[in-house]
């Protein structure tokens, strides 16, 4: 995390979401964007939950990532509660390896959006790139940072099956 204000904040319903929600950090880390993290249930915590989205845009945040599994109703409850972006990361789970948070997240009711991404670590990864997508728009030197990190991971791939 860096000593700037940040503008993701990275939420999560139990600390057992952590080591999924830390790709998010790492990636956001690796793109030079401020976060914190929180831990805030929607069903154990909810006036934690209440105060975190409802202050959030006027503590600076941007978007919100929040990870979730089991009722999967984290993004959700977020969503209905701030007008940031909040993006739903589902959580693997025993279940339905996380089939079930992913479909509660999707599920959203017209007028409370969420953004939906991949179960468990590429989804977690894919947010904070999503989030970083979306900040870049008004911030040309992230912007860059993005490019740069899309073409190393560009370069990183190999052409012929060989060269592995």
């Amino acid at each position: 995390m860096t000593a700037e204000a940040p503008a993701v904040g990275i939420i999560m319903g139990s600390p057992s979401d952590w080591p999924t929600m830390r790709h998010t950090a790492d990636t956001l880390d690796k793109l030079g964007i401020a976060w914190e993290a929180r831990i805030t249930s929607a069903h154990r915590t909810p006036e934690r939950l209440h105060a975190y989205a409802t202050e959030a845009k006027s503590r600076g945040l941007k978007i919100i990532i929040a990870g979730a599994g089991l009722a999967a109703a984290l993004p959700g409850a977020a969503a209905a509660l701030t007008p940031l972006p909040v993006l739903g990361v589902p959580m693997e789970g025993k279940l339905m390896g996380g089939l079930d948070a992913l479909l509660a997240i999707v599920q959203m009711p017209p007028g409370i959006p969420v953004g939906a991404l991949a179960v468990g670590r590429p989804g977690a990864v894919n947010a904070a790139l999503l989030a970083a997508a979306v900040l870049a728009l008004s911030d040309p030197e992230l912007s860059d940072r993005l490019d740069a990190y899309r073409a190393e991971q560009s370069a990183a791939v190999p052409e012929n099956p060989e060269d592995t």
